[in-house]
């Protein structure tokens, strides 16, 4: 045991399912996963026991029943990954995408684990993977896209977490860990990288010991990029980058029983607008047909309301048309890397956050453990959906969300018996508003607008949304023999969701917000719909795990799980005209049963981990049609059915990890939902649920003197094909790829490096975000990933 180091993790995560390894890359959980504490002058080519609390306890990741994959903030940057989303690349059944697909925003997240997630990122949906700041959820899409800066760990966990960690997690959770203040003394790391497209990005940290018991650690870090998408109207840049955090944090030891830790974070963003561009158009489509008929495009019809011949742009014969190049059909599309667009875009957002955490030792057996935090985001996206001079679409969202969470957990540890006892309280309140310019015909006065080169009208809709959850849960553990240990856990949770808001059509498009709102319709501007009494659901469900582990030999652990949660239901807040009763649609939780067995092997230098799993999910919320607004419905049942390994071997100075998944998703059943249009059927493939994933990380130490190592590595992940919204829409669909990137590391003991390299390597062309609405609003949109791009980057210790 003496090659063996230890290396502790924070991780919290909850029920027991797992996991993985057949082919991890290295900053997987046993490859590179070490403590800030450790890696200074770290081999990183000798095995390693890590240490996790995966369970809310400290034991080995080869020990737990948990599906869980941990990356240090050095396989961090050793892999090139610099935000949430890059885990992607590296993580088995993971799928993150920025940019959510109703929403112009490039911090409004995606994420996808097992074949569940969500796609709405609006504040009325929750998101199907939690995601957590130093233990503190996220509740908002916005903000769940992380940069990683001075981070201690990144775990990934699989499968449904509804034990300790509760509702919103029935995909599983993503745990994103800051480095804490040290008590040793003053240290400090700084990075500054340069690259392709006026790259300019950097960060510091320092530590700041105060008192033998009292430690303060501030870093800061930044990104400029110029965006690779170029809108031809104005030449306006999108997909870039301008980003900054700070963080900074206070550790109190006061006594040998008392800890307490203070936490502050804050990121701001302000940038052009995500990067999509045109995928396809259906000039057949109501909105896009009279789009054609007022540019007087050869042909023009409107095929869902024959008009009174006479007037020139309704295709009369004999009458000429205007020569708009926007009619020729090539006008649209232009190519992956420039926008036709005309609309004004935009991605903004300011997100932070303030937490407390104490720790209080009852006894040797007991411990208190108590987190207080309170988190604030502010964002606006908008983008021009159709991606081509026409007024078709264009969606202008904004919102801001006040959230405040309290946890308090009782734990305990007695040798053969571990357990937890907690309870949780969340308060979030958000306003939002979406604003809408379409060319969509409300009334006839807004079709003779439009044919005649008017703006169309405009939809406005401002949300209300409140959500008080409560929940109390328990777990516990117990050694009944030698290596076999059984754990069970409950949570009972109840949401209560308030909606309240008011939704309106404007005409003509460019006529100003009613300020303050009125409360009759207005004559010129078309229907108005108020919502002026709050709306209340309350939504409740009594959710649990449990798991048997076995420790068959010293090298070999194996275990079988189950695990129930649920992803809370809501309020519909889009509309296009007066629902029955004058009331918003609501959706209900939708649940999933997951059933895994897995085997953790340690041979030494090689760890190999395997899972097997089936998720029973029912009464997904799937996004409908009703008229061309996207609604969402409890719609649907799937059984997705799966296959996860990580291995990793370490020999010297060489070093490989590896990671392979397999998912067999089937929609089983669609529910028939009166008035609105499925996007899905029976046999089609579930969102963002590739059937095959797969990575690989080598790398090797070629030590040219006793204090300095030049280290190669390569990186590789294949991705199959994967559709990104529910149906089949040729368009926006992705067929298999491969990423590569690759280094070159110059590193001292000293504690500098220097490093070059290049990412997606050989230029794949592949999409990492598509939406579609072909058959009302007619237009399909896309974004690909950024082509090749180099780097050079300088870091150092001290």
């Amino acid at each position: 045991m003496s090659l063996i180091r230890k290396i502790r993790i924070r991780a919290t995560t909850s029920t027991a399912f797992g996991l993985l390894a057949l082919f991890a890359p290295p900053q997987a959980a046993w490859a590179q996963a070490t403590s800030p504490d450790s890696q200074a002058g770290a081999d990183s080519s000798q095995p390693q026991e890590i240490i996790v609390s995966a369970r809310r306890r400290e034991e080995s990741l080869q020990e737990t029943p948990v599906a869980v994959t941990v990356f240090s903030g050095e396989a961090l940057e050793d892999r090139q990954i610099t935000q949430t989303q890059d885990l992607e690349r590296f993580t088995p059944s993971l799928q993150f995408k920025p940019a959510g697909q109703l929403s112009g925003n490039s911090a409004a997240a995606v994420v996808f684990i097992r074949g569940i997630g969500q796609l709405d990122p609006t504040a009325a949906v929750d998101p199907g993977v939690g995601v957590y700041i130093d233990d503190v959820y996220v509740g908002r899409s916005v903000g769940g896209t992380i940069e990683l800066g001075d981070i201690a760990s990144v775990q990934v966990l699989r499968g449904p977490q509804g034990t300790l960690f509760g509702r919103n997690t029935i995909g599983g959770a993503i745990l994103v860990n800051t480095r804490e203040p040290d008590f040793d003394g003053f240290s400090g790391r700084s990075r500054l990288r340069t690259g392709e497209d006026n790259l300019i990005e950097g960060s510091t940290a320092l530590n700041l010991p105060i008192a033998s018991n009292l430690a303060a650690r501030v870093s800061g870090g930044f990104r400029s990029r110029d965006g690779y998408v170029r809108r031809e109207f104005d030449g306006l840049r999108l997909g870039n980058d301008n980003v900054y955090t700070l963080n900074a944090s206070l550790k109190w030891e006061a006594s040998p029983s008392f800890t307490l830790l203070l936490r502050g974070d804050y990121t701001e963003r302000n940038e052009n607008g995500a990067p999509f561009v045109f995928a396809g158009i259906n000039e057949q489509a109501p909105v896009p047909a009279i789009a054609s008929v007022g540019a007087g495009c050869p042909g023009a019809t409107i095929p869902f309301a024959p008009l009174t011949p006479g007037n020139p742009r309704f295709g009369a014969p004999n009458v000429p048309l205007i020569n708009d190049p926007r009619c020729a059909n090539d006008f649209y599309n232009r190519g992956p890397f420039t926008n036709g667009g005309t609309a004004p875009v935009q991605s903004t957002s300011k997100v932070w956050g303030l937490s407390a955490t104490a720790s209080l030792e009852l006894s040797e057996a007991l411990t208190v453990k108590s987190i207080t935090a309170y988190r604030d985001t502010d964002s606006r996206g908008i983008r021009d959906a159709d991606n081509t001079p026409f007024v078709i679409l264009t969606t202008d969202v904004g919102a801001q969300s006040k959230q405040f969470s309290q946890e308090v957990q009782l734990q305990l540890d007695a040798g053969p018996v571990n357990g937890i006892l907690g309870a949780y309280y969340f308060d979030e309140d958000t306003n939002e508003r979406a604003s809408v310019p379409i060319s969509f015909p409300p009334s006839p006065p807004v079709i003779a607008s439009i044919l005649a080169g008017g703006p169309g009208s405009r939809d406005l809709q401002l949300s209300d949304l409140e959500t008080k959850s409560f929940a109390v849960f328990g777990e516990l553990s117990w050694e009944v023999a030698s290596g076999l240990e059984l754990t069970g856990g409950l949570r009972y949770t109840e949401d209560r969701k308030t909606y309240q808001g008011t939704v309106l059509n404007l005409f003509p498009s460019t006529r100003p917000d009613p300020n303050p709102l009125p409360t009759l319709a207005i004559p010129q501007g078309g229907p108005l719909f108020i919502f002026p009494t709050p709306n209340r659901e309350t939504f409740s469900a009594l959710t649990g795990s449990a798991s048997v582990r076995y420790q068959v030999s010293d090298w070999l652990s194996t275990y079988v799980s189950y695990a129930r949660s649920f992803k809370s239901g809501g309020f519909n807040t889009r509309y296009n005209a007066a629902p029955a009763g004058n009331v918003p649609i609501p959706f209900d939780e939708e649940t999933v049963d997951s059933y895994e067995l897995g085997a953790k092997m340690d041979f030494g230098a090689l760890r190999l981990n395997l899972a097997a799993f089936q998720a029973d999910y029912q009464d997904i919320q799937l996004i409908f049609r009703a008229g061309p607004v996207p609604l969402l419905f409890n719609a649907g049942k799937a059984r997705i059915r799966g296959f996860e390994a990580e291995a990793s071997y370490r020999a010297g100075g060489f070093v490989f990890d590896a990671s392979v998944s397999l998912l067999d998703d089937d929609i089983l059943s669609i529910t028939a939902i009166p008035g609105a249009t499925a996007t899905v059927l029976p046999g089609d493939d579930l969102p963002l649920t590739p059937s095959f994933q797969g990575s690989f990380g080598i790398a090797y130490d070629f030590q040219l003197t006793d204090a300095m190592k030049l280290t190669p590595r390569f990186d590789g992940s294949y991705t199959s094909s994967l559709v990104f919204i529910t149906g089949s829409v040729p368009e926006i669909e992705q067929d298999g790829y491969f990423v590569g990137n690759a280094s070159l590391t110059l590193s001292h003991e000293d504690g500098w490096k220097l490093q070059g390299g290049l990412t997606n390597l050989f230029d794949e062309r592949y999409l990492i975000q598509g939406n579609a609405s072909l058959a009302t609003l007619g237009y399909a949109e896309r974004i690909f990933a950024r082509p090749r791009q180099w780097f050079l980057q300088a870091s150092f210790e001290f």
